[in-house]
């Protein structure tokens, strides 16, 4: 048996939001107001809410992002473009020239900014700098 959280879930006001704009003819407040009316069923609300589309603020709320699959295809598309960009012109570039680095793939939803990326390098390379003086310190004469 659900209840009115189950329905709502993790971002009820989203989901208000969502229900609002997509079921208009409910008047004011929307389906929600029209079930705390008693104009409709907890069952056909939850049908409501289990039918908004992946383009809402439910969805945006639910992932965290407003990415859309087609946005996820467009980025492949630009990194694949660059990768083609740069394998063609490094076969076709003069000899003795220096070769066109790789590109970095784009970024998406759920990778690290680039400020989280320089703490990630810092935190390993100072990890990494006492892993190396904890060995020397052990194999070396006069440095333990």
């Amino acid at each position: 048996m659900y209840t009115i959280l189950d329905v709502l879930g993790e971002q009820p006001e989203a989901v208000e939001a969502d229900l609002a704009h997509h079921y208009p003819g409910y008047g004011p407040g929307g389906p929600l107001a029209a079930y705390w009316r008693g104009e409709i069923t907890l069952r056909w609300l939850r049908v409501m809410v289990e039918g908004l589309p992946p383009t809402g603020a439910t969805a945006r709320a639910h992932n965290g992002h407003a990415w859309q699959p087609l946005d996820y295809a467009a980025a492949d598309s630009r990194d694949l473009l660059a990768l083609l960009f740069t394998a063609f012109t490094n076969a076709h570039r003069k000899e003795g020239t220096q070769a066109m680095p790789w590109p970095e793939p784009g970024w998406r939803p759920g990778d690290p900014t680039p400020e989280e990326s320089e703490q990630r390098t810092t935190r390993d390379r100072a990890q990494a700098r006492a892993a190396y003086e904890h060995i020397t310190a052990q194999v070396l004469p006069g440095k333990g």
